[in-house]
């Protein structure tokens, strides 16, 4: 009996993500990329900062991020940075994607590209944008969440 191994490992990552949004929903889509794009992935060459899912037709589409290409790229080949890419989900995926897009209002924000068994996947999720004040609430949440920790470690010392 042999075992496939599967090999994981973060690309790139959207930080500012969750501080914008609050997240909902994640799925997991593939990416459709050319061969050179393929390679500046493996050289850590891509930002997810300011990219964005749309959804066009009944397919999903990422926009606005950016892969750098390698020096070494081939002289055939055009390179395009901001390219449009096209995601690969299964269809009661998209539907429903759809729906919570067009029906309430959600948008579809990436957070993760990753190598899952050799295969380039990016994890989206259903998000809706945080007001100022949701941002600042959130932080003193977290801030004070850090205190108590820093608290309870204090009286499990003395």
């Amino acid at each position: 009996m042999t075992h496939k191994k599967t090999f994981e490992s973060t690309i790139a990552q959207n930080r500012k993500a969750r501080h914008d949004y609050t997240l909902e929903d994640y799925f997991e889509a593939g990416v459709a990329l050319e061969g050179w794009e393929v390679k500046s992935l493996r050289a850590g060459r891509v930002q997810l900062d300011q990219s964005y899912v749309l959804l066009k037709s009944g397919e999903a589409f990422l926009f606005g991020a950016s892969i750098t290409p390698l020096i070494t790229a081939s002289t055939h080949v055009n390179p395009e940075p901001q390219r449009t890419r096209k995601l690969l989900l299964h269809k009661k995926e998209l539907a429903k994607l759809i729906g919570s897009v067009e029906r309430k209002g959600y948008t579809l924000i990436p957070l993760t590209l990753y190598w899952k068994s050799n295969r380039v996947k990016l994890k989206i999720a259903l998000a809706k944008g945080k007001q100022l004040h949701d941002k600042r609430a959130t932080e003193k949440e977290k801030d004070w969440t850090r205190e108590k920790q820093r608290i309870t470690k204090q009286q499990i010392r003395q």
